[in-house]
C-alpha cells in the first residue's frame, strides 16, 4: 500500500510520476504542505543510480515542471480567493511568515528563498495571488526558485548516489537527514521570532 508520506514507497509506486504530482501539490494545492518535498526529490536523485533505477532525464523534466506548475496555479488561486484561503487557522502560521519574507527580502529574493522552506513554499504562492504581486515578476522568480531548488536536490542525490556503491541501504537515515536539514530555517525562524523583544 502507498504512503504519501514516505518518499521511497511513491517512488516505488509511481516513478518520476511521483515527483510531477508530489511538486504540484506541495507547490500548488494548499493540502499539499505536509507532503515530503525535500526528501521525495534527493531520493529520486538517489534511485536514479540505484534501488528501482529511476529515469534520471525524465526525473530531470518533471521535478521543475511540476514545482513551477503547481506555484502558478496556487498563485491564480490566490487571486481568485483572495485572503479568505491563507488566513485558515491551519496555515496562518506559515501565511504570517511567508508574508514576512515578502515584505523584509522583496517579491524576488522572498519566493526564491521560500522554495527551500517546508511550509513557506505552500502558502507563499496563493499569498503572493492574494497580495495580488505583479504577475510577470512572481512568474519570472517562482520559475527561477523551483528550477533550482528541485535540480539541485535531484542533482545532488544522484552526485552522492553514484559515489557512494550500495546507498540505498542506508536511505532510511539519509531521508532523516534531509528532513532535519529541510526543518533548520523553520527553527532558525522560530528562535528569531522568541528572541524578539516583546512590545
Amino acid at each position: 500500500m502507498m504512503n504519501l508520506l514516505d518518499p521511497h514507497s511513491l517512488l516505488s509506486q509511481l516513478g518520476p510520476w511521483a515527483v510531477l504530482l508530489v511538486m504540484f501539490a506541495e507547490t500548488g494545492l494548499l493540502v499539499g504542505f505536509f507532503l515530503p518535498g525535500d526528501s521525495l526529490l534527493f531520493t529520486a536523485g538517489l534511485l536514479t543510480t540505484t534501488g528501482i533505477h529511476l529515469n534520471l532525464p525524465l526525473t530531470l523534466v518533471f521535478a521543475p515542471l511540476g514545482a513551477v506548475i503547481g506555484a502558478q496555479v496556487g498563485y491564480l488561486i490566490g487571486r481568485k480567493f483572495g485572503p479568505a484561503i491563507v488566513e485558515r487557522p491551519r496555515l496562518k502560521r506559515a501565511a504570517e511568515r511567508a508574508r514576512e519574507h515578502l515584505e523584509s527580502y522583496g517579491v524576488g529574493r522572498a519566493v526564491v528563498l521560500a522554495r527551500f522552506i517546508p511550509g513557506v513554499r505552500t502558502v507563499m504562492n496563493p499569498l503572493a495571488g492574494a497580495l495580488r504581486i505583479d504577475a510577470k515578476a512572481f512568474t519570472r522568480w517562482q520559475v527561477a526558485g523551483g528550477v533550482v531548488w528541485t535540480l539541485g536536490l535531484v542533482l545532488a542525490g544522484h552526485l552522492l548516489g553514484s559515489q557512494i556503491p550500495g546507498i540505498d541501504k542506508y536511505l532510511l537515515p539519509i531521508i532523516a537527514v534531509i528532513v532535519i536539514v529541510s526543518l533548520v530555517p523553520v527553527g532558525v525562524e522560530l528562535l528569531r521570532q522568541h528572541s524578539r523583544p516583546t512590545a
